[in-house]
Parts: C-alpha cells; sequence; structure tokens
C-alpha cells in the first residue's frame, strides 16, 4: 500500500495528527482518537508497514512516533503543488502591499 493510499484514511490521519505532539502510548491514542482499541491497532500496524510511525518498547508499553522520513514520497509529491500555492500567497502580499499604499 502507498503512503497515499494509507493518508486516505482520515483515521490514519487522525492519529498522524495525534503523533505530531510527540511520541506517544497506544492507550492516550485510544483515549483521543476515540477509536477502539483493535482498530486503533489495525491503524497504527498499517501506519508502521508504510514508514510513517515507528514503535519502541517503553516498559510495559510500546511509544508511537511519527518517522520523519517514511514522509518524503508525500512531500516529493506535494512539493510542486506547495511552490503554486506559496506562488498564490506571494502574489496576494503583493496585492495587499500595492492596496495599503494607495
Amino acid at each position: 500500500m502507498s503512503a497515499f493510499e494509507v493518508v486516505a484514511e482520515p483515521a490514519r490521519r487522525e492519529l498522524l495528527d495525534l503523533l505530531m505532539g510527540g511520541p506517544r502510548p497506544v492507550g492516550e491514542l485510544i483515549e483521543a482518537s476515540g477509536l477502539s482499541q483493535p482498530n486503533t491497532s489495525r491503524h497504527l500496524r498499517i501506519l508502521r508497514e508504510a514508514g510513517l510511525v515507528e514503535a519502541r518498547p517503553e516498559g510495559r508499553q510500546r511509544l508511537y512516533a511519527l518517522r520523519g522520513e517514511g514522509f518524503a514520497e508525500l512531500a516529493r509529491w506535494l512539493t510542486p503543488y506547495a511552490l503554486l500555492w506559496q506562488g498564490g500567497l506571494d502574489a496576494l502580499e503583493r496585492h495587499l502591499e500595492r492596496k495599503g499604499e494607495a
């Protein structure tokens, strides 16, 4: 499954968003997402297999964290679109500056 297919699922995107704040144990992810334990574990397995998250044991629990390098495929594809977006924002900024000078 490609990274794009993996992040197409809203529940997996929510788990990724929750992990933006740093590593978290499964229990916290279950509580914060409202998903059941089996669904959370399934989505985390898919994210791990896609290379987007990693798990490491810490005591009796597993901590999940984002793997930055796992997002490279997504970033490569998005970069041209981000540049397009940035160009639009730059044009808006120039327009607003001209309006402010008038």
